[in-house]
């Protein structure tokens, strides 16, 4: 079995943030991270987006890639700010385009206490946000359990 490298991006106003519910997503093979449930995975990067618009995603997709990295996540919290990130569906084509990278939407499980804000906005109704969001929805057990 092949192991796949993987990147983390993250949104510029979570740069502080210490990675835990995406590293114990990873571990436990959790939102996102799901689709890898039989196969082998390494984090190979972790980096913000650089501050909006995204400068850091010009430069850091590179390095990935000569690290080994083939899959690029961008961390929940882009799909869970107030507002979402605007710039998603730009970086996804960028990214894929420039560097062949596959770009996957999420990584941990959208806490319930997002979830619930964001359905009563109806922040999500977009295809795009739709689509984005479906492998970090999971089920209110799991949102609960990353509140």
């Amino acid at each position: 079995m092949e192991k796949i490298k993987l990147g983390i991006i993250i949104c510029d106003r979570y740069r502080t943030c210490a990675g835990g519910k995406c590293l114990r997503a990873l571990k436990n093979r959790e939102g996102a991270f799901a689709v890898y449930k039989d196969q082998e995975v390494e984090l190979a990067a972790y980096t913000t987006c650089g501050g909006c618009p995204g400068g850091n995603i010009e430069y850091a997709p590179e390095e990935m890639v000569k690290n080994g990295v083939t899959h690029v996540h961008f961390a929940t919290g882009f799909l869970v700010g107030y507002p979402p990130c605007p710039y998603m569906d730009y970086f996804e084509k960028f990214i894929t385009e420039k560097y062949g990278l596959k770009v996957i939407f999420g990584t941990h499980p959208i806490p319930q206490k997002y979830y619930l804000q964001h359905v009563a906005l109806k922040t999500w109704n977009s295809k795009f946000l739709i689509k984005a969001t479906e492998n970090t929805i999971c089920n209110e057990n799991i949102r609960l359990n990353y509140d």
